[in-house]
């Protein structure tokens, strides 16, 4: 599966929805630019606050989510 220690879920960031760093930035809006034809390095150059490797794990992310498994990324207490 990978690291996926970027992607969290938060019911206080973006309604719990898997965002990138408790950013209001969604693994659905990233797979979603992706899908439509955008590059990793235009993400990069359009959300400048993120890193390779926020995208790279939000994509490892919905593949395996894609898979039918989940992930708990319940937040730690």
């Amino acid at each position: 599966m990978g690291d996926m220690s970027r992607i969290k879920r938060d019911p206080a960031v973006m309604a719990g929805k898997p965002c990138i760093r408790n950013m209001r930035v969604t693994v659905a809006m990233i797979v979603g630019q992706i899908a439509e034809g955008a590059t990793i390095d235009d993400l990069l150059q359009e959300f400048p606050y993120l890193e390779r490797e926020d995208i790279t794990q939000a994509l490892r992310y919905a593949a395996y989510m894609a898979s039918g498994q989940e992930i708990d990324l319940s937040p730690a207490v």
